[in-house]
């Protein structure tokens, strides 16, 4: 893969971990869907816009995005190869002919100047090795006066994933699970870092609201424990202990997630993340 420097997280995405979310695609999107409306409505994608999706993983908004411009095209842009495979076979069989996906690092990707006319981006802008660096080249990439959005975690405490796994502390070495670091999950939890980021990126208009949504984990406690457990950082604490200590683990969250089963059995689970609006600058060359 040419031009890449987050070299660390290329590999993760690149290994067990890309491979767990292309083929678990559907429950990821079952999980996160709940921020795809407002995140597509907070873009402002018109019929003919050009949109960059970052971080694309398996399609989903790029997909979405395509749709709500029938007469512009989406790109998706992801580090991962297992799912831009998953992200491509799922739009021929979608027959969404105006989105396509390549792989890349926005970092130092060599997008065209003023290519897109927004950029979107769920769950996908907390990996980057230099935030100020990724985000600067994004955007260049897009119009004068063109539109930044992205969902990102907000307090890991306000996530309910993260407070089910947190409750194994007595089993597993959970100990610092969701403290915000960089690159990582919660890199951007502080809305004040968002906006430093931000306007050291040249953004303007910067706006964080605070979103929640319920998503779906499992078809039953069992099934979202042995959902949450084989994630990456689920396989990362299992790891740390013996199988009669993984037993007691799965154990411990089936329990403790039988407390979030809805009437039809389902498991769902709050999420809190920051939706965040920037603009390109409209001056010259994207400046004021």
């Amino acid at each position: 893969m040419p031009d890449v420097v987050n070299t660390e997280q290329a590999q993760a995405w690149n290994g067990p971990e890309g491979s767990h979310w292309a083929r678990h695609q559907d429950r990821w999107n079952a999980v996160n869907e709940g921020f795809d409306k407002p995140l597509l409505d907070a873009a402002g994608i018109t019929t003919a816009h050009r949109v960059l999706d970052l971080g694309c993983g398996s399609g989903q908004t790029t997909r979405l995005a395509a749709l709500r411009a029938p007469r512009g095209h989406a790109l998706g842009l992801d580090l991962s190869g297992p799912m831009l495979a998953e992200a491509r076979a799922r739009a021929r069989q979608e027959d969404i002919a105006n989105a396509s996906f390549a792989q890349g690092d926005a970092q130092v990707h060599p997008f065209e100047e003023a290519a897109f006319d927004a950029v979107i981006s769920r769950y996908g802008v907390m990996f980057f090795a230099d935030p100020v660096a990724a985000f600067a080249n994004v955007g260049r990439a897009l119009t004068p006066g063109g539109r930044l959005a992205f969902v990102c975690p907000a307090d890991a405490a306000l996530n309910g994933w993260v407070t089910a796994m947190t409750s194994l502390r007595d089993i597993l070495p959970v100990g610092d699970f969701g403290r915000p670091g960089l690159p990582g999950m919660f890199s951007l939890a502080d809305p004040d870092r968002i906006r430093d980021v931000l306007t050291a990126a040249g953004f303007t208009g910067i706006a964080a609201g605070k979103a929640e949504a319920y998503g779906t984990w499992g078809r039953g406690a069992e099934d979202a424990a042995g959902f949450l457990l084989g994630t990456g950082p689920g396989r990362h604490l299992m790891e740390q202990t013996d199988e009669s200590g993984r037993a007691r683990a799965r154990r411990a969250l089936t329990d403790h997630l039988r407390a979030h089963e809805a009437a039809d059995g389902t498991v769902r689970l709050l999420s809190t993340s920051w939706l965040v609006t920037a603009d390109r600058p409209a001056g010259p060359s994207g400046r004021p």
